[in-house]
């Protein structure tokens, strides 16, 4: 196992250099990664080097040792806390406790008793981290949630809201087969109960189960397949393995809506889907075998109906899916204008190859025109300044005479949109950037004036605004707001007649010894050395 970091704080050189050089670190399963003579420097490391252990002093300037560690709370949550203390203090005992401070320590700091102290620790640690590395315990609870998270993937497909690349993923977490040759969905549902002394008569909710039960025991004997309950009908994905012959699926099928009478008590209908070569095509499927359902009801439900054998042109049907939505949105975001060409192309050589009238791609262009609107207004654009003055939605066909222009004409607008996407994107990143160089000149002067209290003003979430404000000026909100602090300092050095600690309290410290610490450490001298040289 890896060393547990260490942070060590305590303004005595001393009893610092004491801690680090008669403790065997290493021997007991540590390393010390920094140290700090003051709570400020030591809150500034623990944010920047996440250490496991934090043994701080309870005395120190600028920060005390309870300040620090209540800080430290919030911004190293899982750090252990260890404080030192010359003061048999019950007041700062129960503090330390209030905090959630791991040891109590009393000065002199005892070198054999602050090893059993990092050993007792130690053991806390390496429970905490066997507990969080439980594979065996998640695992159970994998496996028990396996089932729901199959189904939400199962309805998930054939709602078409699996996106291509995650597909396979999924597929293989989840223990099922992406790569066979064929897939077709089939669904059961139940007829109403005509007999009043059926055992099901009262307990309806049972019907759908005790219907699944007898597919299940049914359709084994036939093919190899996936079933669920879906909107009070069996949903059947069925796998074919070497082709797609469809005629065990629709045997199967049909047996089961013969026996349902006599085994239940109730009829059965059954509509099969086309039979598609891969995942991504079970929407499609889906699609036609609830339309098959339909014709199964009306031709009284002796049987399952293949939707091939009842609209033998349904695989000329096109559909702007949830795949082909993603897949050209993620261009448009990324505003890179070669792959949106391709991913609109791609969509659109797809459905070229269908060999359809011009009329019959209505449908299609005015999804993909929904989902572009809809992408406008989430991202607060101008319909006008997409599509351009006096654009009417009904009358926009009318002016293609080819698929070729429909693509030109949809490639050019998600270009646009994108455009428009990435100059919001920049202009906005850069504005809350400048509101928060605007927002600390106003308010340098308060001492309390922190990343926290700037994003309550901006609205904005500290890990977001810390990464753009960075991007964007260069360098962290701390460091532009010391630099800030200390060129204001300088003018009142230069230009007014005030002392030392007045000027610190102008520009937003508490505490005159941590002015006089920072503008030392900016500027290789003290205010009062910089005034008078």
């Amino acid at each position: 196992m890896d060393l547990y970091r260490v942070l060590i704080a305590d303004d005595e050189e001393e009893v610092l250099e004491g801690i680090l050089q008669k403790i065997e670190w290493e021997k007991i399963g540590f390393t010390v990664v920094g140290s700090a003579l003051n709570g400020v420097d030591a809150l500034e490391k623990a944010s920047r080097l996440r250490p496991d252990l934090v043994l701080t002093d309870i005395k120190m300037p600028f920060m005390s040792g309870l300040e620090l560690c209540e800080r430290l709370r919030r911004s190293v949550p899982s750090a252990k806390l260890v404080v030192f203390s010359g003061f048999d203090d019950f007041e700062f005992a129960q503090k330390a406790i209030k905090l959630h401070v791991t040891e109590y320590i009393l000065k002199p700091i005892d070198s054999a008793e602050l090893t059993e102290t990092l050993k007792r620790i130690k053991v806390q640690l390496d429970r905490e981290i066997s507990t969080r590395r439980d594979i065996e315990k998640l695992r159970r609870a994998y496996q028990q949630s396996l089932p729901v998270m199959r189904k939400q993937f199962l309805v998930g497909l054939i709602e078409g809201h699996v996106s291509g690349e995650a597909l396979d993923a999924q597929a293989k977490q989840l223990r099922m087969d992406s790569r066979a040759a064929g897939y077709a969905v089939g669904l059961l549902r139940p007829g109403p109960l005509t007999d009043e002394k059926n055992v099901l008569k009262g307990r309806e909710e049972l019907i759908p189960i005790s219907v699944q039960e007898m597919l299940e025991e049914i359709l084994k004997n036939y093919c190899e397949f996936i079933d669920f309950l879906y909107f009070g009908c069996v949903t059947v994905i069925a796998v074919f393995r070497e082709d797609g012959d469809i005629m065990p699926f629709l045997d199967g099928m049909s047996e089961v809506c013969k026996a349902a009478p006599r085994a239940l008590g109730m009829k059965a209908m059954a509509g099969i889907g086309d039979v598609v070569p891969n995942l991504h095509g079970l929407r499609g499927s889906y699609s036609g075998a609830m339309n098959a359902l339909e014709y199964s009801a009306v031709m009284g439900g002796d049987r399952a109906v293949y939707i091939k054998d009842m609209e033998p042109d349904s695989s000329a049907r096109i559909e702007f899916s949830a795949e082909d939505e993603h897949a050209v949105f993620r261009a448009v975001k990324m505003a890179d204008a070669a792959e949106i060409e391709k991913q609109v192309g791609a969509v659109f050589a797809r459905f070229e190859s269908v060999l359809l009238p011009l009329s019959r791609y209505r449908v299609f262009f005015l999804e993909l025109l929904t989902s572009l609107l809809k992408l406008i207004h989430s991202y607060g654009l101008e319909e006008d300044d997409i599509f351009g003055k006096g654009f009417r939605f009904t009358d926009i066909l009318a002016q293609f005479r080819s698929l070729d222009e429909i693509r030109g004409w949809c490639t050019g607008v998600c270009k646009k949109i994108g455009s428009r996407i990435q100059c919001k994107r920049v202009n906005g990143t850069r504005l809350l950037a400048e509101n928060a160089k605007r927002y600390v000149r106003e308010n340098y002067q308060n001492p309390d004036l922190s990343v926290e209290s700037l994003c309550l003003d901006l609205h904005v979430s500290p890990a977001y605004f810390s990464t753009v404000f960075k991007r964007e000026t260069g360098e962290s909100f701390v460091s532009y707001l010391t630099g800030v602090r200390l060129k204001k300092a300088v003018e009142l050095l230069n230009t007014t007649e005030d002392k030392t600690y007045v000027i610190a309290k102008k520009v937003g410290y508490h505490e005159p010894n941590y002015f006089s610490y920072v503008f030392k450490k900016k500027y290789g001298v003290s205010p009062s050395r910089y005034r008078n040289p």
